[in-house]
């Protein structure tokens, strides 16, 4: 049976982030949010910066899922900056038709976010070698934040996986099972995408990928996830060698506020324990 079609995918995802992650609890986190730019090549990433009036102990980069923007990741500015972390939200260019970077979805990729990525991790660690960083990605940033620390490995000090869309790759297949089934142009939800980023994971399979990160992971899903497989997030909690998979009853892909708030009490639990310890 065909687990799931993209376009369901895309339909859903789109109305859970627009009806649930953008009504969580207003920011009341002390600090100053300013725009900063980072380059990758001829790709120009637009960001916002939240930094605690405190003072930061490291940088927290959060990935927005297909078609959203960085205002999704503002929610997380509260619990990182009560944890004493800067936080970076930004826009994948070509990642959204709303995006401040590039907003010409045609050229969306996959593989370019998980560079662009790269690069936002390379420009926060060349100003301070000694920080911590932390990724956090939802559904498919949360793809994108596992495909990158794979590589990035010692750069990262920890993960947080927000119902991530590990699922992307096979879906496509599933729609698309031959490469010379790919058109030149497919449009969901109002947004375009070209045949190159269909191509370029046709035959990605992020299980095989993501487990050469070793530092400590925390995945978060809700029970009644219609988009992502609960499946897939255990096979991936067996795959790190220090993973916590934490399983948000009656919550579907996209969390409203209540939700959110145990979301942030286990980032908060995650990022404590691994304070207290040293790691």
């Amino acid at each position: 049976m065909v687990r799931h079609l993209f376009l369901s995918f895309i339909a859903t995802l789109s109305l859970c982030q627009m009806n649930a992650q953008s009504s969580t609890t207003q920011n009341d986190a002390e600090g100053n949010v300013s725009t900063v730019w980072v380059d990758n090549g001829d790709r120009k990433i637009y960001g916002e910066l939240f930094t605690p009036d405190a003072g930061s102990r490291g940088t927290v980069i959060v990935s927005h899922g297909f078609n959203g923007t960085h205002h999704y990741g503002r929610n997380y500015f509260d619990v990182m900056g009560r944890l004493g972390y800067s936080c970076y939200v930004f826009d994948f260019p070509c990642g959204s038709v709303n995006s401040s970077s590039d907003s010409n979805t045609l050229n969306m990729s996959i593989l370019d976010e998980v560079e662009d990525l790269k690069a936002i991790v390379a420009e926060f660690k060349s100003q301070d070698p000694t920080q911590e960083v932390i990724l956090i990605g939802e559904s498919q940033g949360g793809l994108i934040s596992a495909l990158a620390a794979a590589s990035l490995k010692n750069d990262i000090n920890r993960m947080v996986l927000v119902y991530p869309a590990l699922c992307i790759p096979d879906n496509w297949r599933e729609r698309y099972p031959r490469i010379e089934d790919i058109p030149e142009v497919t449009e969901l939800w109002g947004v375009r995408m070209g045949r190159r980023f269909f191509e370029e994971i046709h035959d990605l399979k992020p299980l095989d990928i993501i487990g050469d990160y070793s530092g400590p992971v925390l995945i978060v899903q809700g029970d009644q996830d219609a988009i992502v497989s609960m499946k897939d997030s255990e096979n991936a909690a067996t795959l790190y060698n220090d993973a916590v998979l934490h399983i948000i009853k009656g919550a579907g892909h996209g969390f409203n506020p209540e939700e959110f708030r145990e979301l942030e009490m286990n980032i908060e639990s995650f990022c404590s324990l691994r304070n207290q310890t040293g790691i």
